[in-house]
């Protein structure tokens, strides 16, 4: 067992760096991208683990800010995120960048070859990740870790719901790519993080390979100190920073520009623009019901957009919706749905904003793999409407902050709105209970102590049942920094004493020094000339005119 832990995390899409996260500026910069960089720098911090690194892609676009394409950031001491070549430079969605992630698995590995030290275990997040982090396990013989965050399966069923054919779901998602690689992922994994035991109930088992899979459920974390509860700012011995009074400034106005009486309470609602997280539902809810709009506003914020004909067409066309559902119940004055907002200071002011008008967080998804947004809204002081499928589930069952309901119906969600705001005592206990449940099971101290834990338990049960991983042939690569390949005819054989030298040149050096043979010939006459020749065992054989790599 190493004294302390050299972690290598995965998360290759999306625009991944240590401050200012881009989150809702499209469909891959989201939750997962916040929970990634949380994350490697809660376990940083711990006093078990040596070095963190977060392997993400390296981007070199114009349209994007030249921060990734930086190979390293330093996040903290002991935390850096590395940035790997793959696919090209352009930014492109994680759909389009299956066919090139054993580029980037080749980086990874040439990347740790230079520093000069391997992971003690390799961590994959979302199905590209799991694939990345799988190949390096097999090839390096490394403990292997995964995280879901959604699943491929899930996605599929859902879309199917809505009437997409599997043949479109798979042109526009690469949907049976993904699917493969999590179950693939699921075979080999020694140890699988989800964050409620309805994920593993309701979504990992419709997977093949889920039987029998060593799964830990263990929450994600929040940063108290950022989301902390709206009642501290009443206080007149607690000092705000500049950062924060500025953005409640700037939502503040932002708010007013787009509501007739900003002091109502508050219904909030912040989502990426996509049709699964159901905003429409939102939207139908609130102008259906006159009372909803005579108790409170209605404050959406979807994401950031400049130009909506110039997005992602699911997302554009959720834009589009939320406009026309606004034009069509006359919502003008009562609700707002500002383009942009920024995650670090302005999220935050905008939670304890609403919880100080006596409002309410509404997550109006059809399902909810676990609900970030909620665990922040409750460490606010929020109280919470969500999906009753997936992790809000589990979320109210341990914060008692809120209800839960079945949101294909918009009239369940205006019910449930309405029943929290109408009782004063029922707003209170809400947001009391959420204040101190986040605190007791949602912090990244303890998600990192038990990741940690968890990461301890399987690098000894492998010691310990002498079941060492089964490395890949080609793991040599790994550790090799240089490698000989030669023919064999008058080449390597025709000189005795001359291939007896150059074998013990071989022999004495294979630590470092990697031996392969090409011929025309096929793989069992090499294997013949290779043992009849007394020839070091190659370590790559190419036969066959160059048609064939073993």
């Amino acid at each position: 067992m190493p004294n302390k832990l050299n972690i290598q995390l995965f998360s290759i899409h999306g625009l991944i760096r240590g401050t200012n996260l881009e989150l809702g500026r499209d469909a891959d910069t989201g939750g997962q991208v916040k929970y990634v960089v949380d994350l490697a720098k809660a376990l940083g911090e711990h006093p078990d683990v040596k070095q963190v690194d977060l392997f993400t892609r390296l981007i070199d676009d114009k349209r994007v800010s030249p921060d990734y394409r930086e190979p390293t950031e330093s996040v903290s001491e002991r935390v850096r995120i590395v940035r790997v070549k793959c696919g090209g430079s352009r930014y492109v969605r994680k759909e389009l960048l299956w066919p090139h992630l054993d580029e980037f698995v080749d980086n990874v590995i040439q990347f740790s070859k230079k520093e000069g030290q391997m992971p003690d275990v390799v961590h994959g997040h979302y199905a590209d990740g799991g694939y990345v982090a799988r190949q390096i396990s097999g090839m390096l013989g490394l403990p292997l870790i995964f995280t879901g965050h959604s699943l491929g399966k899930t996605k599929s069923r859902s879309l199917a719901g809505e009437g997409m054919a599997m043949e479109e779901m798979d042109k526009k998602f690469n949907i049976l790519r993904r699917i493969k690689a999590e179950e693939n992922v699921l075979k080999q994994a020694h140890m699988v993080v989800t964050s409620t035991k309805d994920e593993i109930e309701r979504q990992y088992s419709l997977y093949t390979n889920s039987n029998g899979v060593n799964f830990n459920i263990i929450p994600p974390g929040i940063d108290l100190n950022g989301f902390y509860p709206f009642y501290y700012d009443q206080d007149d011995n607690f000092t705000k920073s500049e950062e924060l009074l500025q953005a409640r400034h700037k939502m503040t106005h932002e708010l007013s520009r787009f509501l007739s009486n900003p002091g109502k309470p508050m219904i909030l609602a912040i989502c990426r623009p996509d049709s699964k997280k159901n905003i429409q539902g939102l939207v139908t809810a609130f102008g259906r019901h006159k009372e909803l709009q005579a108790l409170a506003n209605l404050a959406i914020f979807a994401g950031i957009r400049k130009d909506i004909d110039n997005m992602d067409d699911n997302e554009s066309n959720v834009l589009t919706e939320l406009l026309l559902l606004m034009d069509k119940y006359d919502l003008y004055g009562k609700m707002a749905i500002p383009k942009k907002h920024d995650p670090n200071y302005e999220v935050p002011e905008l939670y304890r904003m609403a919880a100080g008008s006596k409002g309410v967080f509404v997550n109006s998804a059809f399902n909810e793999p676990f609900g970030l947004t909620m665990i922040e809204a409750a460490a606010s002081g929020v109280p919470i409407v969500g999906p009753d499928d997936g992790g809000p589930v589990e979320i109210v069952k341990n914060c008692r902050n809120g209800l839960i309901v079945d949101t294909r119906d918009p009239d369940n969600i205006a019910k449930a709105i309405r029943e929290i705001l109408i009782d004063e005592e029922k707003w209170i206990s809400y947001s009391n209970n959420g204040i101190q449940g986040v605190r007791k099971h949602y912090s990244w101290e303890s998600h990192a102590e038990s990741l940690v834990s968890g990461y301890k338990k399987v690098i000894k049960s492998i010691k310990k049942s002498g079941n060492y991983i089964k490395k890949s042939p080609a793991s040599r690569f790994g550790s090799i920094r240089k490698l000989f390949i030669s023919d064999i005819d008058n080449t390597l054989t025709g000189d005795d004493k001359a291939l007896k030298k150059l074998t013990r040149i071989i022999n004495n050096n294979r630590e470092s020094f990697g031996f392969g043979v090409a011929s025309g010939r096929s793989l069992e006459l090499i294997r013949e000339i290779v043992e009849a020749e007394n020839l070091p065992l190659p370590d790559v054989i190419i036969s066959s005119v160059g048609t064939e790599i073993h």
